[in-house]
């Protein structure tokens, strides 16, 4: 009797070692956070003229694109040679699992809020992970707010940062996080300067932005650490930017990428791209072809 109970335990306890060792869904790309030098030109620039709602949580910015997704600026001073990526977020299906299974797999993890978690990548991103129901400020912002009318997109579909080493960053975001292969492409034969991988449990992606030299400028950090909105038609885009009072050449720029998607990218005050694009290919891609679904426009 003795002896079977203790098979019994021990068996309790494997089991309850194995289900806080499984992997939670990550269902998509919650935000992205940047900082601003110029609070004044970033507030016109999220707001009027992309067409989105701005909220405020005390000085930081945010800026809700649908019930589940947002944009947070916050006032920095000048980055001297640093990136003005801040983080990026993504939705999972419950934070105190996911908790559990990054330490189980030796990461350090940080708890600032109940409802989200944050860690670091191999490259030193950080990393947030929080629940649709979260109740931090930022998710109840963006849970509270209309669809703006104003703003051609209502959908983060990817996220996109520097990396140096794929390596290193494939061990967290595939073999930890189990990110799909998506697609990968190239400006300069013999290489790969892009890499495309999709969330677990759904259609969102990050992007390796493949750079074997750190850059020095704004410029150089923004082109590389950008987000991406999902539009239907390009055209929406147009229309929507012009109304908003775009006349900058840069909001009639479009262009086919590499990976056959028509896209149109804007720059922040700070440098920081936005890339505006079409859900699905129009032609075919270089390189690769897509080895995933293409986001849905009812994806929100």
């Amino acid at each position: 009797m003795r002896f079977a109970a203790l098979l019994t335990a021990a068996a309790a306890l494997a089991g309850t070692t194995l289900a806080a060792q499984q992997r939670p869904a990550i269902t998509g790309i919650a935000f992205m956070r940047v900082y601003t030098d110029d609070v004044p030109a970033a507030e016109h620039f999220y707001g009027p003229t992309m067409g989105y709602t701005e909220k405020r949580e005390g000085h930081d910015m945010i800026f809700p694109i649908n019930q589940h997704q947002w944009i947070e600026v916050v006032p920095s001073q000048e980055r001297n040679g640093e990136s003005y990526m801040s983080s990026l977020g993504l939705t999972v299906s419950n934070v105190d699992e996911m908790k559990r299974y990054l330490e189980s797999k030796g990461l350090q993890v940080e708890s600032p809020h109940p409802g989200m978690i944050y860690v670091h990548d191999p490259e030193g991103n950080l990393v947030a992970f929080v629940q649709k129901d979260s109740p931090i400020k930022e998710a109840e912002a963006a849970r509270e707010a209309p669809l703006s009318p104003r703003a051609p997109s209502h959908h983060i579909i990817h996220v996109g940062f520097i990396v140096h080493d794929r390596a290193k960053e494939d061990a967290f975001w595939k073999d930890i996080l189990g990110f799909r292969p998506y697609w990968y492409g190239t400006m300069h034969p013999g290489n790969v300067d892009w890499v495309s991988m999709q969330v677990p449990n759904g259609t969102d992606w990050i992007e390796y932005m493949m750079m074997p030299n750190q850059p020095s400028d704004k410029r150089g950090f923004g082109m590389s650490d950008h987000f991406s909105l999902g539009v239907e038609h390009m055209q929406t885009v147009l229309h929507d930017l012009q109304a908003n009072g775009c006349e900058e050449k840069q909001c009639t720029a479009i262009q086919a990428g590499k990976d056959g998607k028509i896209q149109l990218n804007l720059f922040d005050p700070d440098q920081t791209r936005v890339e505006y694009m079409e859900f699905k290919p129009v032609m075919k891609p270089c390189c690769s072809d897509f080895t995933g679904p293409h986001p849905d426009p009812s994806e929100q």
